[in-house]
């Protein structure tokens, strides 16, 4: 079975383990991770991430944006500085990522920072609808608020999710859009009932699997990075989840991702 990772922070998991990028992307490989799309969080991550990304063009892609948990630093010049980077892009950048909106932390949604969210979030989204390419969103405590813009925006490429966690109603809005919704190690944990009930119930070409390495650890692995081969945890599980043959799942997931982030 072939896996795509579509939301991983490499560079921090290479920091984080000391290991190599070669060995690192040999532990996915092994795994059947044949894939990785890497999501920048601010401006300083673009050079590194296509550097490392030119060094394996087969297996990694990449996406460029101003995470929203870092609004308090970003600046109108990293905004500038993330145009020039997407009209200089190479092939492997298949994705604005990783942007949306953060409502998980008081201090980020006081009414200058949460103005400051919107409007870094619009223009990110203008850039999409500019280049022509797919967004990875983080949304957290903040699905409906994040719905209203994507409804107004009308991608031509619209994205995913990533990383879910809400309600079936909630997804389903997301998906009638055309957006695709990501699973990744929140599922594998018993108790967030609501998230997995949402996954089983969702279509499955609505689906993506990611891990967010190395953060969104998988249950087994608390307190350890989490890395892109753990991904198998997660598509073990959403197996249980769901009806259809884990081979099918598996293909299923592998064609939206590489019809989404891989050209």
């Amino acid at each position: 079975m072939r896996f795509f990772d579509t939301h991983t922070h490499l560079y921090y998991v290479q920091q984080v383990t000391q290991e190599s990028l070669a060995q690192l992307v040999q532990n996915a490989e092994q795994a059947g991770v044949e894939k990785m799309l890497i999501a920048a969080v601010l401006q300083q991550d673009f050079k590194n991430i296509v550097n490392m990304t030119a060094l394996f063009p087969n297996q990694l892609y990449y996406g460029l944006g101003l995470h929203p948990l870092y609004i308090e630093q970003h600046s109108q010049n990293d905004l500038a500085l993330l145009q020039q980077a997407l009209e200089q892009r190479s092939s492997a950048c298949t994705a604005i990522a990783e942007i949306g909106l953060e409502r998980g932390k008081a201090e980020l949604i006081s009414e200058e920072l949460w103005k400051k969210q919107c409007e870094f979030l619009e223009v990110q989204l203008s850039f999409a609808q500019k280049f022509d390419l797919p967004v990875n969103l983080h949304s957290r405590q903040s699905h409906d608020q994040l719905f209203t813009f994507l409804k107004r925006a009308k991608l031509n490429k619209v994205g995913v999710v990533h990383g879910f966690a809400g309600s079936y109603e909630q997804a389903k809005r997301f998906v009638d859009l055309g957006y695709k919704i990501g699973v990744g190690g929140t599922i594998t944990y018993e108790r967030a009932n609501k998230t997995r009930n949402t996954i089983a119930k969702l279509p499955l070409d609505s689906l993506l699997l990611e891990t967010d390495s190395p953060d969104m650890p998988v249950f087994g692995f608390q307190g350890q990075p989490n890395r892109s081969e753990r991904i198998v945890h997660v598509f073990h599980e959403l197996c249980q989840l769901r009806k259809e043959p884990a081979e099918l799942i598996a293909e299923t997931i592998w064609e939206n991702s590489c019809n989404l982030f891989a050209k």
